[in-house]
């Protein structure tokens, strides 16, 4: 059966539900999954718990989807490009769950390695470990952390075969290979499809064991802060 659709939408069909844990990959603005936000929010599910490194910003990646308050829950490490965001948080309406960035990173290549949980020295003693359970080992204190297994991962990638191989492009690299792990299905965009053999396989990042659907679209690259310096 082949993992190429034709849309995002069609690669969506069947998978989403009211409620559901998604993981998006991309990291600030690079390498998100845009193509699939819009699908998800067209689609018009609600209640929805999001792991991701960041929430986008007002207007693009996963904030249209807090434009239209389908998403009640955010798991993220850095959420401050993001007004609404704030908005919404601070007047109860998101719940939010702070994770350090390589502990949700860990956490979501846990979870797609069958890991369900780990220890970690990040965030003792801070808020980040009330309500944990502690362990000291070789007398230091550690967390445990469980790792994140998403009902769906919408990832983004440069390249892919049309087995879901993929590759991915520099700054892209973050979150999104983990978060193609986590996945009990894994939806990934991508700006080529080749066919099979024609990737180098040492060049690919995610095997695409962890890839059921795919799907080629176009991609607006933003910039999320541009600097400019004195010729």
């Amino acid at each position: 059966m082949s993992k190429v659709y034709g849309s995002a939408a069609e690669a969506l069909e069947g998978v989403l539900t009211d409620g559901m844990l998604i993981a998006a990959g991309g990291f600030g603005l690079c390498g998100i999954p845009e193509n699939l936000i819009a699908a998800i929010r067209e689609s018009g599910v609600k209640g929805l718990a999001v792991a991701s490194n960041n929430a986008g910003v007002d207007d693009f990646g996963l904030g249209l989807l807090l434009q239209t308050k389908q998403v009640k829950k955010m798991i993220s490490s850095y959420v401050g490009e993001n007004d609404l965001f704030m908005q919404q948080y601070l007047s109860g309406e998101l719940e939010l769950e702070f994770n350090p960035q390589g502990t949700l990173a860990e956490r979501l290549r846990a979870g797609g390695a069958g890991v369900p949980g780990f220890y970690t020295k990040t965030g003792v003693g801070t808020v980040i470990a009330e309500g944990k359970e502690h362990k000291d080992f070789d007398g230091e204190t550690y967390i445990l952390e469980r790792g994140i297994r998403a009902d769906l991962a919408i990832v983004k990638a440069w390249k892919a075969d049309t087995q879901g191989n993929l590759v991915y492009r520099k700054t892209a690299r973050n979150f999104n290979p983990e978060c193609a792990m986590s996945g009990r299905v894994t939806v990934a965009e991508v700006e080529e499809i080749v066919e099979v053999g024609e990737l180098d396989p040492n060049a690919i990042h995610t095997p695409g064991i962890f890839v059921q659907r795919l799907i080629q679209g176009e991609h607006e690259k933003r910039i999320e802060k541009r600097t400019l310096s004195a010729a």
